[in-house]
């Protein structure tokens, strides 16, 4: 299924990561009663409160660990007047109008509570030290100041909010407690996880038991107001992956064990406004939005067990008026965020769209037909909503020609560099021509404060800050240029530097640009070793505080140990040729020692001595020489009969 085209290709991104079909929806609740505000909490941790008569955002607000602690869940207080703090002289404006709510309980993944006011615009109190798990699901008391919460660490905790301190706390089941609600009488109390428990808040005891969902239960609402011993206390259950809307009757004498009626959806729920019942009379009018963007109303008289499932009177789908003229003009669905049922019972409160700009609209529905689709022009709604608010904004007249325009340069840098043939040689300036550099003469700037101090005298260099800001700018717009220019750098400091500066939002998207440079060319893998080896040493601490730091790192981790699981094969491999080239290094070192010049280089000779010369036969004739061996033989022959006789 294709995303709606919205205002710009960049919401239509946004709105597919937080309201995307195969995603889970986000906590949006509208304020009871008036339906005066909507609340809602995108990804990225931050609070909006949407007025939905005006169509404008009322008010935002930041906390401190929205990154680290996201919003999990969001529930109104009741509306009912303060009994308590000094009393204040009210408005003209606010003379005759009904009493609102004006507290906001926020749960977070941290495990703590956040009150929030929207008359003060700021933060109450933080009720913290009661779950050691994320907080799944708030829910006030409607008549004392309490509230109640459930965790992934199986525990309900009781709040007083008027110490801002933990007043109980127990077990309540085996596995997260996903979904609370507390009766219209305040004395009993719903939990679910997965087994449903009705508990009686005053002995904190155990007081029905529900079975019949085999995944968690994710929505539990009350139907009726009336007591249990009466018969006629009814509840709704809804669980994850379950395309039935149970509906449980608490009965006095116990025999509650099965679900009396079913309401058929098209997907799991995800929100649900329901007008109660107060007499067997009178039927219970329910709104579902469904996890896959519609809508389905039911009406039906609580009054005993019905064998078949409940069809919706009504499903509701809100679709894109489709492409341009020329284009396909398929209509595109829409999703819906939540819906709400006005007390007139001729109109629903609908909002849809994108997280960051939801689309707020009061719209008659007639049941008679059983399908509605709702054909918005999306683009068309956000641009006037944006024109109405920018016309809000008031102008003051100026005078043109004694007044002075002063433009602000790059924010936190100097002013921009000039050439020395520019401060030499100044241009005249146009009306009406821009002073602030385009993105072209800051990457020419960063290529000449690349060049080191061996540049020309004239030409200033940025500061480390304006690699910083380009960096943001080209993982913002992913333009390859930029990027390129600014890994191209290998200096040390000047990387560290530049790391440093870089804005918290824009780490991951850094990492996520380092981990695929990593995979491509050796040249650019080794600079982006030493940009990935900064970013890891430098903001390690933000790291180590992100909740889904595994699945944002997961292609660096799949990188790194494809990496490693080679890496004793390598070294194994270094070895033996470490070997090889040892031995061959030898053999020509011992090549080169057997062929060394036996000749020699100097001949010394000693001078003969006397009897030397005396003794020698150079003088003899030849005859005598020849004489001296038969004398030997002769002598020889004397010697043996001499040995002989003797």
């Amino acid at each position: 299924m294709r995303l709606p085209e919205y205002a710009d290709v960049r919401s239509a991104s946004i709105m597919a990561a937080d309201g995307g079909f195969s995603s889970p929806m986000l906590p949006c609740v509208f304020s009871p009663k008036s339906h005066q505000y909507l609340a809602l909490c995108a990804q990225d941790g931050r609070l909006r409160i949407w007025n939905t008569d005006s169509k404008t955002l009322h008010q935002e607000y930041v906390p401190s660990a929205h990154l680290s602690a996201t919003c999990t869940c969001i529930a109104w207080g009741p509306c009912r007047t303060a009994k308590e703090g000094p009393l204040r002289k009210k408005r003209k404006s606010e003379a005759g109008q009904p009493a609102e709510t004006d507290l906001l309980a926020l749960g977070t993944a941290a495990g703590t509570i956040l009150i929030y006011s929207t008359v003060k615009g700021a933060l109450q109190c933080t009720l913290d030290g009661g779950h050691s798990g994320a907080v799944n699901t708030v829910q006030w008391h409607p008549e004392e100041n309490l509230l109640y919460s459930g965790s992934d660490d199986a525990h309900i905790v009781e709040w007083d909010l008027q110490t801002a301190k933990m007043r109980c706390k127990w077990k309540a089941d085996r596995t997260a407690v996903t979904s609370l609600c507390v009766s219209p009488n305040g004395k009993l109390l719903l939990s679910a996880g997965m087994t449903i428990k009705m508990w009686d808040l005053e002995t904190k005891e155990v007081y029905r038991k529900f079975t019949g969902h085999s995944t968690m239960v994710t929505t539990l609402c009350f139907a009726t107001t009336r007591p249990p011993d009466s018969d006629g206390m009814y509840f709704l259950s809804g669980a994850a992956h379950d395309r039935l809307l149970s509906v449980w009757q608490v009965r006095s004498d116990g025999k509650d064990k099965n679900a009396v009626v079913s309401f058929t959806l098209t997907d799991e729920p995800q929100h649900i406004d329901l007008l109660k019942s107060d007499s067997k009379e009178e039927a219970v009018r329910l709104a579902v939005v469904c996890k896959d963007g519609q809508l389905h109303l039911f009406e039906h008289f609580l009054n005993g067990p019905c064998k078949k499932p409940l069809s919706p009177a009504c499903s509701v789908q809100v679709s894109s008026a489709g492409g341009k003229s020329g284009e396909d003009d398929t209509p595109v669905p829409v999703p819906l965020l939540a819906a709400s049922l006005n007390s007139d019972k001729q109109s629903l409160q609908l909002a849809y769209g994108s997280y960051l700009q939801p689309v707020i609209e009061t719209t008659p529905v007639n049941t008679a037909e059983r399908h509605v689709c709702l054909v918005r022009d999306i683009q068309t709604t956000l641009s006037l909503s944006i024109d109405t608010a920018v016309s809000m904004v008031k102008t003051p007249i100026v005078n043109e020609k004694k007044s002075k325009v002063l433009i602000p340069g790059l924010p936190g840098h100097q002013a921009p560099p000039k050439t020395a043939n520019q401060s030499s040689q100044p241009e005249k300036r146009k009306k009406g021509a821009r002073t602030e550099m385009t993105i072209e003469e800051r990457l020419e700037q960063v290529e000449l404060s690349a060049a080191g101090k061996g540049g020309e005298k004239g030409i200033s260099t940025l500061r480390t800050d304006s690699y910083a800001v380009l960096l943001v700018q080209g993982l913002e717009s992913k333009d390859k240029s930029i990027l390129n220019r600014i890994f191209q750098t290998r200096k040390e400091m000047l990387i560290r530097n530049t790391v440093s500066r870089v804005p918290l939002p824009a780490i991951l998207p850094l990492l996520d640009e380092l981990s695929i440079r990593i995979q491509g060319h050796p040249n650019s893998a080794h600079t982006a070793v030493d940009w990935l080896k900064a970013v890891l040493t430098l903001h390690t601490s933000y790291l180590s505080s992100l909740p889904d730091l595994m699945f944002q790192l997961g292609r660096l981790y799949h990188l790194i140990e494809s990496r490693v699981k080679g890496y004793q094969q390598l070294m194994r491999l270094h070895g033996k040729l470490y070997l090889l080239m040892t031995q061959v290094a030898t053999s020509s070192s011992v090549h080169k020692i057997n062929e060394l010049d036996h000749t020699a280089k100097l001949v010394y000779e000693e001078e003969s001595s006397d009897e030397d010369e005396a003794s020698g036969d150079e003088g003899l004739p030849e005859d005598e020489s020849e004489n001296w061996e038969e004398d030997e033989d002769d002598d020889d022959g004397h010697n043996g009969e001499e040995t002989e006789s003797c």
